[in-house]
């Protein structure tokens, strides 16, 4: 098999020699490569490389963002106040970096003011403007009509 390693000098060695140069090292014989001709196998601390692998996953999924999504309800007649006072509350989402779910919910036969909800939608999306953009326009679905809203990228 061919032997590599940091002290080891490249070469062919029978089984025997490469597990022999392994403990004299004190370290371990880590087979890399089986299907190649002749089998490649390296002399490291293999419990060393575990853990330096696992704390670079770590360090990646910390890296990695996680995507929260924040809903806000509105109903077709709401309020002056009260959709100021949602409107606050999604652009603090949006600030957070949290996407923006609003939806309109249609109660019984409040759905015939489909224009209203999807009125009430569009004027939170230009009021959120600066904040965030529209990914998906409102849409009616069953009894709800959704809008999402993306925060916009802060450098």
């Amino acid at each position: 098999m061919r032997v590599v390693g940091d002290n080891v000098e490249v070469g062919i060695y029978s089984t025997k020699q490469a597990l022999a140069i392994a403990d004299e090292q004190g370290l371990d014989l880590v087979e890399i490569s089986p299907k190649a001709d002749p089998p490649v196998c390296k002399v490291m601390d293999y419990k060393k490389f575990l853990y330096e692998q696992k704390k670079r996953e770590k360090a990646l999924k910390a890296k990695a963002s996680k995507v929260v999504i924040k809903e806000i309800r509105f109903g077709p007649q709401t309020d002056d106040h009260d959709y100021e006072f949602k409107k606050k509350h999604a652009e603090k989402f949006l600030k957070e970096g949290a996407k923006l779910k609003a939806f309109v919910f249609f109660k019984g036969r409040s759905i015939v003011f489909k224009e209203q909800g999807q009125i009430l939608l569009l004027r939170l999306a230009q009021d959120l403007e600066e904040f965030g953009k529209v990914e998906q326009m409102p849409k009616l679905e069953g009894k709800r009509m959704t809008m999402f809203i993306a925060p916009k990228k802060t450098k």
